[in-house]
């Protein structure tokens, strides 16, 4: 990797506040509630809040892990998870009125279950205060054990996801050395097994890092394969010096391309631009009417 490219005329975040969003961040504050859109610096975060669609992140601020494209303040040894969380975000997920939430979270490799039971009880939680919401959780690896991934697959969630974050060939360079991209594939079809397909699953892909559109491709064929049905591809955005410098501002055509080559292959949903993010319109109608048909099945 060797490029420290600027960006160009074409590509400008413009952040808009609205009442919505600092609402979202107001009652985040008073909680004590962590938010993956702040942390991983989304220039998202005024659009999704805008529009009543919010991703937390549980188990606390600091990661186990220190992948180079991330954002996200990493420790060895993290304070152990607020007991009272599950209820605070409960209780945000009611006062906000949100319709689809994203519950997220660090990785933390030093607790014995990876922090699953937490996840299933923040999921819990949130499901008996808020009936009609609908729960997307976006998980860690869990070092590959399948036992922390049925624990929050028995909870219910209507979504599964896990990034596998870029292609196989670049993977040594981008995520932690305990990372790995079989890993990843191994999580995310052992979560569709879990729930026999009940469960929708889903992946994001970063696009900007040095990778070819063939291995993007080969990238979609294996998370197909692994029966991955929603797919986000956005642009790597170098959230500080310190990180990953971005290989290529990818053109706004190429993504439109990446999204028909993912529709073409046989994705259910494929959300593929700029400024996507993994959580980026995670409450879209079609995404809604997929997870409602699935539900009363």
């Amino acid at each position: 990797m060797s490029g420290h490219q600027k960006k160009p005329d074409w590509f400008r975040i413009r952040y808009q506040k609205n009442e919505q969003s600092e609402k979202v961040s107001g009652l985040m504050e008073r909680l004590h509630l962590n938010s993956v859109c702040q942390s991983a610096h989304c220039p998202n975060r005024p659009e999704c809040w805008g529009e009543g669609t919010a991703s937390f992140m549980i188990l606390g601020e600091y990661c186990t892990r220190g992948c180079r494209f991330c954002a996200v303040k990493t420790r060895n040894n993290p304070p152990p998870p607020d007991p009272e969380e599950p209820g605070h975000l409960a209780n945000a997920v009611s006062s906000l009125n949100l319709k689809y939430v994203v519950i997220t979270s660090v990785t933390r490799d030093d607790l014995e279950d990876g922090g699953a039971a937490h996840f299933s009880e923040c999921v819990s939680q949130v499901r008996k205060k808020n009936p009609g919401t609908l729960v997307e959780t976006l998980i860690p690896d869990f070092g590959g054990r399948e036992s922390p991934l049925k624990t929050v697959a028995d909870s219910e969630p209507d979504v599964i996801s896990h990034n596998v974050e870029t292609v196989e060939r670049l993977i040594p360079g981008v995520r932690d050395a305990r990372a790995g991209y079989r890993s990843s594939l191994g999580v995310l079809r052992n979560a569709r097994g879990i729930s026999n397909g009940r469960i929708i699953t889903k992946s994001g892909l970063m696009v900007g890092l040095g990778e070819a559109g063939e291995e993007v491709r080969k990238t979609m064929m294996d998370l197909l394969d692994a029966g991955v049905e929603i797919l986000t591809i956005g642009q790597y955005l170098r959230p500080t010096p310190r990180h990953l410098p971005v290989e290529e501002f990818v053109a706004p055509q190429k993504f439109s391309d990446y999204r028909q080559m993912a529709y073409g292959l046989g994705f259910r949903y494929v959300a593929s631009g700029p400024l996507v993010r993994s959580s980026y319109k995670a409450g879209e109608p079609f995404i809604k009417n997929l997870l409602h048909s699935r539900i009363s099945r």
